[in-house]
């Protein structure tokens, strides 16, 4: 999610509201020459400045749809799902800047968050909140600690894992990886997680598993220990292992947040395939 619709939105809608006000008080068109006998682009700031007026209030502040691109909230969310997230719940924020104006409320432990990439603000992530304001988070083997309570998690089933792995001359593969998934649970929420294996049984998922294993351990052997500092906020991707989350670029700041995920409306495949309403359903 690496664009701004706002930042083409917000313009658009001031142009033709601009052109409405010229014409409402000094140009006159619509009222002397009659509706439909205005120059073009008058008729296209009375029919259109309106309709994107609200669009621009209902993405800015009620709720706005993101397309996920990536595998790192894999299961929970699939690449092609079509999202929406509550702009409201983390506060009534201005559009392109993100500024608050009111405090409504903050992220809840376990809620699928939308923020503004930290190291590059101009990209949106997804990932789910597992640390909040305060919090001591510790990492044991892949079993996370929150102020020292175990949250638990249970054997759900093996499973496949697909990764993209670079071949000779830089051309990239995909690779059937063996995986684990979890039913984990955090605050009040409940989901599934999976890891990838380090015992493999091909040779492509053997090396792809040691180059991974070259820049830092899979989640399940991972120990560490962070204390979440005020206004900051720890995020993970379900995808444990194929997920850039704060175990890697640090922590979340809270004016970077954009909203909460609660919904899939839509799903589609890549190329000419129709969209498809099998995965709509609540977020969790």
């Amino acid at each position: 999610m690496d664009f701004d619709f706002n930042l083409i939105l917000v313009p658009l809608t001031l142009v033709f509201f601009g052109l409405w006000l010229l014409d409402k008080f000094v140009l006159k068109q619509r009222e002397t020459k009659g509706r439909g006998e205005e120059s073009f682009i008058i008729t296209w700031a009375y029919d259109f400045w309106p309709v994107l007026a609200v669009v621009l209030v209902l993405r800015s502040f009620v709720f706005e749809p993101f397309n996920i691109p990536s595998e790192s909230m894999v299961p929970t969310l699939q690449t092609g799902d079509y999202i929406l997230v509550n702009k409201y719940q983390y506060g009534i924020r201005m559009p392109i800047t993100n500024s608050k104006l009111i405090s409504v409320g903050e992220p809840q432990r376990g809620e699928v968050a939308v923020f503004r990439y930290p190291e590059n603000p101009k990209i949106s992530y997804i990932k789910r909140i597992v640390g909040l304001p305060g919090d001591t988070l510790k990492f044991e083997n892949g079993v996370l600690f929150v102020n020292g309570q175990k949250q638990e998690r249970t054997f759900a089933a093996n499973t496949t894992i697909n990764a993209k792995a670079n071949e000779m001359g830089g051309q990239q593969v995909m690779v059937d990886l063996a995986g684990t998934k979890y039913s984990s649970s955090l605050g009040e929420h409940h989901f599934t997680t999976q890891e990838i294996n380090s015992e493999q049984t091909t040779p492509d998922a053997k090396a792809y598993v040691q180059n991974v294993e070259r820049m830092y351990p899979l989640s399940h052997e991972q120990n560490w220990e962070v204390k979440v500092p005020d206004g900051k906020y720890f995020a993970m991707g379900d995808n444990r292992d194929q997920s850039a989350d704060s175990r890697f670029w640090g922590f979340v700041p809270e004016e970077n947040l954009t909203g909460h995920a609660v919904y899939v409306w839509m799903h589609k495949e890549p190329g000419w395939h129709l969209p498809s309403f099998s995965r709509n359903g609540k977020i969790d």
